[in-house]
């Protein structure tokens, strides 16, 4: 029984001794076959396993390089690096069975970054090289190199560039600002010239509509223009017709007078006529006659001596018998 206590005791004692708890930020390397693998369980014996941060390396760098003509110039680099899961075997080839294998890969890194810039600035000009252009050259060169290192690249950033000359410093500075100061005048130019013809575009649709307007006004006054011709020559022949109307009717009024004198007695002249008589004796009566029977006068004239002439003749024949 105590034999067996013991060899518990030693048992939970190597336990406790070789095994460790996993960090969610480290990965747990092995090796297994010659291949390097990566442990997945909550707890791993420290003495078969490398524990490696799974974290960013962030480091800086200068260089100082040439450009054409042996001009120095002086370039900081701020790059960030984590291990690459693809590439274990090559992380652990490269920077060794530690902790700080990340670190020492970064360290390499540093080696090819240097020759890199120094590749790209010495076959340029100083006026050819800018942030830009070495950052695009180094994105487009850096990854190919990383996977050989085990590490990729999580940010490259191009800190300073400047020639380590002050006086072409300061040159480039004033060509810079020229630089500036001519795009930003290009851009208000632009802008400028972006508002007039804005502004131009804007006056010609109003322009357009104002002529539109006008040309609809225009359209419907000549077109109340005509209405209105129509309606006062409809009214003037209807106003015609009715005058033919009435002087048919006039007309047929004077031919029945003619065909039958006796209705003359019957006119409204004739009734005034003889209420005049009657009231007056030996007075002169006097017929108004209205406009309308002022153009009947020649005839009513006519038919009062017609009858007038035949009264005296039958009274003359009536007096001789």
């Amino acid at each position: 029984m105590i034999y067996l206590l013991v060899a518990l005791a030693l048992v939970i004692g190597i336990l406790v001794f070789e095994y460790r708890i996993r960090r969610p930020d480290t990965l747990l390397l092995y090796e297994r076959g010659g291949a390097i693998n990566i442990r997945s369980a909550r707890f791993y014996p420290r003495h078969f396993s490398l524990p490696v941060a799974n974290t960013t390396y962030s480091f800086a760098q200068t260089i100082e390089a040439t450009a054409k003509g042996n001009l120095e110039l002086r370039i900081r680099l701020a790059v960030s690096v984590a291990a690459s899961l693809d590439h274990l075997a090559t992380l652990v080839r490269v920077g060794g069975w530690s902790r700080d294998a990340v670190a020492r890969a970064a360290k390499e890194l540093e080696t090819i970054l240097l020759g890199l810039v120094k590749e790209h600035t010495e076959r340029k000009g100083i006026d050819d090289l800018s942030s830009e252009g070495i950052h695009e050259y180094l994105r487009q060169r850096i990854h190919e190199v990383a996977g050989t290192l085990g590490i990729r690249i999580v940010t490259l950033t191009i800190a300073s560039f400047e020639p380590l000359n002050g006086q072409i410093a300061d040159a480039m500075r004033q060509r810079e600002q020229a630089r500036i100061l001519e795009q930003a005048e290009s851009f208000q130019q632009q802008a400028r010239i972006a508002a007039a013809r804005a502004r131009t575009s804007a006056d010609e649709q109003i322009a357009s509509l104002e002529n539109q307007l006008e040309q609809k006004r225009l359209a419907l006054k000549k077109s109340t223009v005509e209405l209105e011709s129509a309606l006062s020559t409809v009214r003037a022949e209807h106003d015609q017709e009715l005058k033919k109307m009435q002087l048919g009717l006039q007309r047929e009024e004077i031919r029945l007078l003619k065909e039958n004198p006796e209705l003359l007695l019957l006119t409204p002249q004739a009734a005034r006529l003889a209420e005049a008589s009657q009231a007056l004796r030996n007075a002169r009566t006097v017929v108004s006659l209205s406009p309308g029977d002022a153009q009947q006068a020649p005839e009513i004239l006519g038919l009062f001596q017609s009858l007038l002439q035949k009264a005296v003749e039958s009274y003359r024949t009536k007096k001789e018998r």
